[in-house]
């Protein structure tokens, strides 16, 4: 997201340096990656007083000035402007200067006269069009002052790295709001020439409406469209934008096209809200007694021709924005070639709608289209913004083209809702480490525009001071009670947090094999001088063996790999590619193989691999030339590896052919190899040898019923054979207490083992949770008591049947092991 630093201080004025408000933003909401001072190319100019002017003595239209440019001496200057005058401030260019244009300007003699550099007009630097003489400027400055010190010319852009959850920041609107809360000021929206025209209401529906002369039909109004506004402008003038529009769109990298299409990229930019101008003469009445706008799915096999002039089939899928015989835009995505503004346009249809963000996903993924739309629409708008947009949209057109407001409609078929959330202070500290008051959380909350109010009474009934929280409709990241405390941490300050380390309690669940092993092995790696990458697991592929992804990341790196060193290979590659010819590095990471039978899942394996080549040591003035890394080395790595995965486990080397030198044998069995990497290498590049060694295997067998998933598991780290994974059951269980005299010698596993096979299948789970001697129980015995779950996984369990199993668990255990029921 580009956001513009004079567009902010518009929104929020402030006297911070570009460099303080990305620390700023960088600490508080957002990581600004990068700051592009917009007119570097006016970095040579400077301010300069005119001394003396008088005219050339072999010409009647030049002067000869002499210019104090902040030096030592005065420097002589010819100038062909007529409105030089001495005492007057100008912006000049020294000998050497590179102009805006790409003319240097180098030392010379006009007609006789020796001139050592220029006064400049703003055409000249790209300030305006007005070339009649050069630029007066109107301050106090000394001369040699840069001129992007002394004049407010020099916007810069930030580079904002936005992440999915939070879309109100790719706005100027987003950002001014978290800006005005960290300085505590207040927001004001730009104000433009003609921004105070009086806008008539829209009329609002749930359905359909009619936007002047235009009538509006939302058909897919819940699954597609939650809110559309649509408005007709009449007698618009389409031409060039005022320099101001152009100006500000250019200071977030957009072109300007025309003055309707930069309103509405300017709104994009400032509001966060994507909109599109229609020709409105396009849309047909066809046999309906108006023209007409109907915001549906597209037929299947439909066609578009979209602005940037390709043809595309549509599928039933996508929402499109029609008239009553053809599709005239991708709703959310782009619009057609027909309903484009141009010169030839007098009157608009406005489109300011809210689409959802999994039919835009899918239109921008089935077409290829990427815009700046989609990007906002696919990670969700605010729902209540259109209603602010599309007034602030028609004042802006009428203001640059003319034209007056026919009608409007605001279609909302359901009324977006906002549930409150309860924030308690006491897991505000514990979550925190510090105690932030009450109020002030209320406070942090509210400057950022949550509505927040303390819930009166709490702290005297529950001991603890409660906060009722409704996010605002821009912010629908924030759902739980946890995501406030996160907006209080960063409103509060990372750096205000304490540090230290606090008493905690350890769990009692034990880490997971695989990764245990994993910590092993990249232990023994790096101690031993690797370096770890972490690449995608995707490759070129193609051949045989090669499982291709539904929705590749990268066209050209569709399929899943089949070796972790094919990938560390490319990384050497990419490293040679570069004049590195040294590379040590080692990944641990899945590859991938298709299933065994048709509808199992792709086989994954768990693989650590080494990749090493070039010199085996750094050098040193000891030790010039290092010996380079060969095939002996990688065997030692080898094993290093293999012991460090297996610990205990006998491993074995055994000497192979071809590219494979070793295959690593773990108890008996083939876990990896050692091999020489071809590489596509230059010829100065050393030989390099990699390592493969499978630490877990998984693969997809068909032992559940459609719709369940069986995992089996073997190999280092698998700790419990095979895992399956079933859906949520749908029907209700019946639980069962069992309680019986059990004798003390005999194991409570010997009884419950009795319980498990004579339950049957509907048994789901057997829990033991009561033991007690004492009254009632004579010596010698012990009352143990277990709880059963019964489930049927299509219906419920009728009484008759649970109590006919309770009768034959209790009929086996009196006959297996002569245990009864406790009266």
């Amino acid at each position: 997201m580009n956001v513009s630093h004079e567009w902010l201080k518009a929104f929020v004025p402030h006297e911070l340096a570009p460099a303080e408000l990305r620390d700023l933003l960088t600490g508080r909401v957002v990581t600004v990656d990068e700051l592009l001072p917009l007119r570097e190319d006016l970095a040579p100019i400077v301010v300069a007083r005119v001394v003396e002017a008088a005219r050339h003595p072999d010409s009647d239209h030049l002067w000869v000035t002499k210019v104090d440019a902040g030096g030592a001496e005065p420097l002589d200057v010819v100038c062909g402007a007529p409105n030089v005058a001495a005492g007057k401030l100008y912006p000049f260019a020294p000998t050497g200067t590179t102009m805006p244009n790409g003319m240097t300007i180098e030392k010379r003699k006009i007609r006789g006269a020796v001139s050592n550099g220029m006064l400049c007009s703003a055409r000249e630097l790209g300030l305006g069009e007005s070339h009649e003489g050069i630029l007066e400027l109107e301050l106090e400055a000394r001369p040699g002052t840069p001129l992007l010190d002394a004049l407010p010319i020099g916007d810069t852009r930030l580079v904002l790295d936005v992440t999915p959850n939070r879309p109100d920041l790719l706005s100027h609107l987003g950002v001014a709001r978290e800006l005005a809360s960290a300085l505590r000021r207040p927001m004001a929206l730009p104000r433009f020439e003609g921004d105070d025209r009086a806008v008539a209401p829209a009329a609002s529906n749930r359905k359909a409406g009619r936007a002047g002369s235009i009538v509006v039909h939302l058909e897919d109004a819940l699954g597609g469209a939650p809110r559309y506004i649509g408005a007709t402008i009449r007698g618009v003038t389409v031409g060039a934008s005022p320099e101001w529009l152009v100006r500000r769109l250019e200071s977030v990298g957009v072109r300007s096209i025309n003055n309707i299409v930069d309103a509405t990229n300017y709104l994009l930019h400032e509001l966060g809200q994507p909109m599109h101008a229609f020709d409105a003469s396009v849309f047909h009445a066809g046999s309906l007694p108006a023209p007409t706008v109907v915001v549906r799915r597209a037929k299947a096999g439909e066609r578009l021709v979209t602005l940037d002039g390709v043809e595309r089939t549509l599928d039933q899928r996508m929402l499109v924005i029609a008239d009553a015989e053809r599709v005239h835009a991708l709703a959310g995505v782009m619009g057609g070639r027909e309903s484009e503004v141009t010169e030839r346009t007098t009157d608009i249809f406005l489109e300011v709608a809210t689409f959802d963000a999994r039919t835009t996903r899918h239109t921008r993924r089935a077409t290829g289209l990427s815009t700046d739309a989609s990007h906002r629409f696919e990670r969700g708008t605010d729902p209540e913004l259109p209603g602010l947009a599309w007034e602030r949209a028609v004042r802006l057109i009428t203001a640059v083209a003319g034209g007056e407001l026919e009608g409007a409609v605001d279609l909302v078929p359901v009324p977006p809702q906002r549930q409150a959330i309860v924030l308690r202070a006491a897991r505000v500290a514990r979550l925190l480490g510090a105690a932030v008051p009450a109020a002030e959380c209320v406070a942090l909350l509210e400057s950022i525009g949550f509505a927040a109010r303390l819930a009166p009474g709490t702290e005297m009934l529950r001991g603890e001071e409660e906060i009722v929280v409704v996010p605002p409709s821009w912010r629908r990241d924030v759902a739980l009670e946890v995501d406030l405390v996160e907006e209080i941490a960063r409103l509060h300050g990372y750096d205000a947090l304490p540090s230290d380390v606090r008493p905690f309690r350890p769990g009692n669940v034990p880490d997971a094999p695989l990764w245990v092993t994993s910590r092993r092995v990249r232990e023994a790696l790096v101690g031993a001088g690797l370096l770890e990458a972490r690449p995608l697991p995707f490759v070129r592929g193609g051949e045989e063996g090669y499982l291709r992804v539904a929705n590749p990341i990268a066209e050209n790196e569709p399929y899943l790999r089949t070796s972790v060193l094919d990938t560390l290979a490319r990384r050497a590659e990419h490293n040679l590619a570069h004049m590195q010819r040294n590379v040590r590095l080692f990944e641990i990471g899945a590859v991938f193989a298709p299933g065994t039978g048709d509808g199992d899942l792709p086989r994954e394996e768990t693989r650590v691999a080494l990749l090493v080549m070039g010199d085996r040591r750094p050098t040193h003035f000891t030790e010039p030339r290092p010996p380079a890394w060969d095939e002996w080395d990688a065997k030692g790595l080898a094993d290093l590896v293999a012991s460090a995965a297996y610990p205990g486990a006998p491993v074995e080397l055994r000497e192979d052919s071809g590219a494979v030198l070793w295959s690593v044998v773990v108890a008996g069995e083939a876990r990896g190899e050692v091999r020489r990497v071809a590489l596509d290498a230059p010829v100065w590049a050393a030989p390099a040898f990699g390592v493969e060694l499978t630490l877990e295997r998984t693969s997809a067998r068909a032992v559940a019923p459609p719709g369940h998933t069986a995992y089996e598991g073997d190999g280092a780290g698998s700790a419990a054979g095979r895992l399956r994974y079933r859906p949520l059951p749908v029907t209700p269980a019946v639980e069962i207490d069992v309680a019986l005299l059990v004798p003390d010698q005999m194991p409570a596993g010997r009884v419950e083992e009795i319980l498990r096979g004579a339950a049957g299948e509907l048994l789901e789970r057997v829990v033991l949770f009561d033991e007690y001697r004492g009254t009632g129980v004579a010596e010698g015995f012990r009352s143990v008591a277990w709880r059963l779950t019964f489930r049927h996984p299509e219906r419920t369990l009728r009484d008759k049947e649970i109590e006919g199993r309770r009768e034959k668990l209790l009929r086996t255990l009196e006959a297996e092991l002569g245990v009864r029921q406790r009266a």
